[in-house]
C-alpha cells in the first residue's frame, strides 16, 4: 500500500473514532439531562408538603453541593428553597444540552473535513491515472460529486448484482472467423451468495463492437431484474473501471448511446432504497463471465449452423424469400419451383374462385395434380382440389350430379347405371330413355329433369305439378332474382357479377352476356346490350 493510501486510511479511522466519541458524549449528556429533570419534578412535588422526609432534603443538598455554585437567594420557606433549587438544576441541564450540541457540531465538522480530504486524495489519484488521450478528449467532463451525508447502516441484507457484456471477438480463436455477435449476462445473488436469477440474451449487431455500451446494457438488465424481484437493497459488482466511474459520476460519457444507457442506469438506481457499487478484480466476477462465454458459444454455434443451412436454401420467385430446399415444390411436368406457402395460397385462391389451379409461372398452363399437391395442401383443400380436377376431366355436356342432397356425387353420362343393365330390373323398356341410377348411393333419378325418379309421370307433368322439387330450390330461385344473378345455360351454374364488364365466362368455358344471357361467339357478343357500366368498373376507395 502506498503512503497516500495509508494516510487516507488513517484519516478515515480518525473520522470514525471522532464520530463514535461524539455520539457517546451526546448520549451521556442527554441521559443526565433526563435524570436531572425527573429529580427536579419530584422535589417540586415534595416541597408542597411540609412533612417531607429529611432524607430527600439531604439528597437535594448533596446534589447542590456537587453542582457548581450558583447564586441562590436565601429561602424564606421550604417551598421557595425547592423552587430555587429546581431552577438551578434546569439551568445546569440546559447548559449541558447546549454543550452537547456544540460538541456534536464540532465532531460533525471534523468528520466532514476528513471525508473531504479523503475524497480529494482519491480523486487526485484517479485523475493522475487517466490516459493522456482520454484526458484530452473527456478531461472537461471528469467530476466526482462529494456526498457529505453521514453513512447510515441498513439492517436490510444486500443482494449482489453481477453483469458482463461480451462480444464474440473475445471468445473466438485468432484463426477463427468472427461472426460479429454479442451477448449480455447478469446474475442476481442473495446475501448468502446463492444465485437468485441469471440472464443470458443476445443483442443487436449495432453495439457489438462497443465494450462500454455492452457493459452498461448488461448492468441495466441486472438492475431491472432485481427490481422485478422486488429487491430494494443491492450492491453492484463490476470489474469495468469506466462503468464504475460513470456510475459514481466521476466521468461523464461523451457518446450519445452510452450516455442514454447510463442515464437509464442512474434512473433505475434511484428506485432502490440502497444501491452501492464496487470495483473488484476480474477474478471475482468469474461466474458471470462464464455465463457470457457460454451464451456466446451457443450463439456462435447457431450462426455456424445458419450459415451451413444457407447453402441449402433457395429463393422463391413469388415471395422472393429464402426457403429450405426441402420446402420447395417442383411442379410436375414443367419443373417450375416455388415455396410451399406460396403454392398453398395460389391453389387456395384458384379453388375459391371455382377454377382449376395450374402452375403459378407466368404463361405456364401445366395443371396441378392432387397426388403431387399432398405435400403442401391441407386435407380440406386437397379434397376440394380433387373435386375440381374430377370436374375438369368431365365435359360440361357429360357432367351429372346426383339429385339426392345427402349424396350429390359427380358422374359422367358413361358412368351412371342404366337400369336395364341390372339382371333383376323391375323397370319397363319405356323407362330406359331417362331412368338412371347413381354410382354412389344407387338412387334412381331422371336424366332429363335431374330430379329423383318420378314413376308413372312424364317429365312435363312432373315439372308442372312440382315446379320446385325441393323447398330450397324455390328460395334459391327467389334469391337469384333479387340479386340479378345469371344462370349458365350450358352447365346450369349460377353466376354473380362482382365487378368488371358484362362479358361473362363460366367455369365450364361457356361465354355469355350477363344482361340478357345470350352466347358470345368468337369473343364477340350476339346481342346489342351495353358492354359495361361505370358503377362496376370504378371502385370507391375509402
Amino acid at each position: 500500500m502506498t503512503a497516500a493510501g495509508g494516510d487516507d486510511l488513517a484519516a478515515l479511522r480518525e473520522q470514525a473514532a471522532l464520530a463514535s466519541a461524539a455520539a457517546i458524549s451526546a448520549s451521556d449528556l442527554d441521559h443526565a439531562f433526563q435524570l436531572q429533570l425527573a429529580e427536579a419534578i419530584q422535589v417540586s412535588l415534595r416541597g408542597a408538603h411540609p412533612s417531607a422526609s429529611s432524607s430527600n432534603a439531604a439528597s437535594s443538598s448533596s446534589w447542590a453541593q456537587a453542582a457548581p455554585a450558583l447564586p441562590v437567594p436565601e429561602p424564606s420557606s421550604d417551598a421557595a428553597y425547592a423552587l430555587a433549587l429546581q431552577a438551578a438544576d434546569l439551568a445546569l441541564a440546559e447548559q449541558g444540552r447546549r454543550d452537547a450540541l456544540a460538541c456534536r457540531a464540532a465532531h460533525s465538522q471534523a468528520a466532514a473535513a476528513a471525508r473531504i480530504a479523503a475524497h480529494d486524495a482519491l480523486f487526485a489519484r484517479e485523475l493522475a491515472a487517466v490516459p493522456e488521450d482520454r484526458w484530452a478528449r473527456d478531461g472537461d467532463y471528469f467530476e466526482r460529486p462529494l456526498d457529505l451525508a453521514s453513512p447510515s447502516s441498513s439492517a436490510r441484507p444486500l443482494f449482489r448484482v453481477f453483469s458482463k457484456g461480451m462480444a464474440s471477438s473475445e471468445a473466438v480463436g485468432p484463426r477463427d472467423r468472427d461472426p460479429g455477435l454479442a451477448v449480455l449476462a447478469a446474475a442476481v445473488c442473495g446475501p448468502q451468495g446463492d444465485v437468485v436469477l441469471r440472464i443470458q440474451k443476445p443483442v443487436e449487431e449495432a453495439v457489438v463492437g462497443d465494450s462500454e455500451v455492452l457493459e452498461a446494457m448488461a448492468l441495466l438488465e441486472g438492475l431491472h431484474a432485481a427490481l422485478e424481484l422486488d429487491i430494494r437493497s443491492v450492491k453492484v459488482i463490476t470489474d469495468h473501471k469506466m462503468l464504475h466511474n460513470h456510475m459514481l459520476g466521476i466521468w461523464r460519457p461523451s457518446e450519445r448511446k452510452l450516455a442514454d444507457i447510463i442515464n437509464q442506469i442512474l434512473t433505475a438506481r434511484k428506485k432502490f432504497e440502497q444501491c452501492e457499487i464496487s470495483l473488484v478484480d476480474p477474478s471475482q466476477v468469474s461466474y458471470v463471465v462464464k455465463l457470457a462465454r457460454d451464451s456466446i458459444a451457443v450463439q456462435i454455434a447457431k450462426a455456424l449452423a445458419a450459415n451451413a443451412s444457407n447453402q441449402k436454401r433457395e429463393t422463391c420467385t413469388i415471395c422472393l424469400e429464402d426457403a429450405d430446399i426441402t420446402k420447395i415444390y417442383a411442379v410436375e411436368g414443367c419443373a417450375h419451383r416455388f415455396c410451399f406457402p406460396c403454392m398453398k395460397e395460389h391453389v387456395k385462391v384458384k379453388l375459391l374462385h371455382g377454377m382449376l389451379p395450374a402452375c403459378p409461372q407466368d404463361g405456364c398452363t401445366t395443371k396441378l395434380s392432387a397426388e403431387g399437391s399432398k405435400i403442401f395442401l391441407s386435407p380440406p383443400l386437397l379434397e376440394i382440389l380433387a373435386q375440381r380436377i374430377r370436374e375438369g376431366q368431365i365435359a360440361p355436356s357429360q357432367k351429372i350430379y346426383c339429385p339426392f342432397p345427402k349424396c350429390s356425387a359427380l358422374m359422367s353420362l358413361n358412368e351412371v347405371i342404366h337400369p336395364m343393365q341390372e339382371s333383376c330390373s323391375m323397370y319397363t323398356v319405356a323407362d330406359a330413355a331417362t331412368l338412371r341410377k347413381c354410382v354412389k348411393c344407387r338412387g334412381s333419378f331422371c336424366l332429363s329433369c335431374k330430379v329423383p325418379w318420378h314413376d308413372r309421370m312424364s317429365c312435363h307433368d312432373y315439372k308442372r305439378q312440382y315446379p320446385h322439387a325441393r323447398p330450397e330450390d324455390a328460395r334459391f330461385e327467389n334469391l337469384a332474382k333479387e340479386q340479378l344473378w345469371r344462370q349458365c345455360v350450358k352447365c346450369r351454374h349460377m353466376t354473380e357479377l362482382a365487378e368488371g364488364c358484362y362479358h361473362m365466362t363460366c367455369m365450364c368455358g361457356y361465354e355469355f352476356c350477363y344482361t340478357c344471357g345470350k352466347e358470345w361467339k368468337g369473343k364477340k357478343a350476339t346481342c346489342s346490350c351495353l358492354l359495361w357500366d361505370v358503377r362496376n368498373i370504378i371502385r370507391s376507395w375509402r
